[in-house]
C-alpha cells in the first residue's frame, strides 16, 4: 500500500516537477530536442525574461497576496457567519436563507448584469475591491459549512453556554470558531486558491497597471509572447527576435511563480484540511 500511494504521489508531483525543468531548459535546446525531463543544455534564459519586468512583476505579486489575505479573511468569516446562523434551529428564517443560498447555486444573473452592478452600482472599476468582493461570498461553501457546523457543534455545548450568560457572539467567537478549525481551515483553502488563481476579475474591472494581479499580468506576457511569434512567422526581417526570447520556456517559468507560493503554502493547511474532509465521515 505504502508503494502505490507513493507511486500515487509521484504522479501528482511530477508534472510540476516536469514544468520546473523546462523552465530551465534553453530554448534552441527546446525547439531541437522537445521537452525533455533532464534537459541536453541549462539555461536561465527564462527567469531572466520575466526579472527584467521584475518591478511590475513584484507590484503584481503584492497586489496578489494582498487580495488573497483580504479576501481569505472576509469570505471565511463572511461564510462561517452565514453558514452558522442557518445550521441553528433557533434561527426562523434559515430554511428561507438555506434556500436562497442554493438557488445562486443554480440560477445567475448574467455577466452583463454582473458588470453593470459592479461598475456603475458599487462603482469597483479600477479599484482592489472589485478583485476581493466578487469573491467573498460561495453557496457551495456555505453549505459544505452548514453542514460543518450541523455535525461537528453539539447543542448541548451552546446551550449550556446560554445559560451560563454568553452572548451568540461569545458562543459564536469562543466556543464554535475553535471547535471548527479544520472546516475553516479548508474553506480558507479553497478561498486562498480562488483568490491566487482568480484572473476574471482582473480582466473586467482593472485598467490601472498597478492593481494587475500576478495571473493576469502572466496572462497578458503570454498574450504578448504569442504575438510577436505571430509577427515574426509573418516577417522574415524579426525572426531574429523570436530566437532571442525564450518562448517555451518563459511560459512554464510563469508557470513556476504563479504555482510555488501557493504549493508552499499548502503543507500548513494540510493537516486541517484532511480533517476537514473526514469529520463526520463515521457516525456512532
Amino acid at each position: 500500500m505504502n508503494v502505490i500511494l507513493g507511486g500515487f504521489a509521484m504522479v501528482c508531483v511530477f508534472p510540476f516537477i516536469y514544468v520546473i525543468m523546462i523552465s530551465l531548459t534553453d530554448e534552441k535546446t527546446l525547439a531541437a530536442n522537445g521537452f525533455q525531463i533532464i534537459p541536453e543544455k541549462w539555461s536561465p534564459a527564462a527567469y531572466q525574461y520575466l526579472w527584467a519586468m521584475k518591478d511590475q512583476l513584484f507590484q503584481s505579486y503584492f497586489i496578489t497576496i494582498l487580495v488573497t489575505i483580504l479576501g481569505t479573511l472576509i469570505s471565511v468569516m463572511t461564510i462561517s457567519f452565514y453558514a452558522y446562523a442557518i445550521s441553528r434551529k433557533q434561527f426562523l428564517y434559515r430554511k428561507f436563507f438555506t434556500f436562497l443560498a442554493f438557488f445562486t447555486m443554480l440560477f445567475g444573473g448574467g455577466l452583463v448584469p454582473f458588470y453593470i452592478v459592479a461598475t456603475q452600482v458599487l462603482q469597483l472599476k479600477n479599484t482592489i475591491w472589485a478583485l476581493i468582493l466578487p469573491l467573498v461570498v460561495n453557496a457551495f461553501y456555505i453549505l459544505i459549512m452548514r453542514t460543518f457546523f450541523i455535525r461537528s457543534v453539539p447543542e448541548s455545548v451552546l446551550e449550556s453556554a446560554r445559560i451560563d450568560g454568553a452572548s451568540e457572539w461569545r458562543i459564536f467567537f469562543q466556543i464554535v470558531l475553535p471547535l471548527s478549525l479544520p472546516g475553516i481551515a479548508t474553506i480558507a483553502l479553497f478561498s486562498t486558491l480562488g483568490y491566487w488563481n482568480d484572473w476574471f476579475n482582473a480582466l473586467l474591472f482593472i485598467d490601472n497597471p498597478t492593481l494587475v494581479p500576478l495571473q493576469s499580468l502572466l496572462m497578458k506576457v503570454e498574450g504578448n509572447l504569442e504575438f510577436i511569434r505571430q509577427n515574426a512567422l509573418t516577417n522574415g526581417q524579426q525572426a531574429g527576435i523570436l530566437t532571442a526570447i525564450p518562448q517555451d520556456a518563459a511560459k512554464m517559468a510563469m508557470v513556476v511563480i504563479s504555482t510555488l507560493p501557493i504549493a508552499i503554502a499548502y503543507p500548513f493547511f494540510q493537516k486541517y484540511f484532511v480533517s476537514g474532509l473526514t469529520i463526520g465521515s463515521v457516525k456512532e
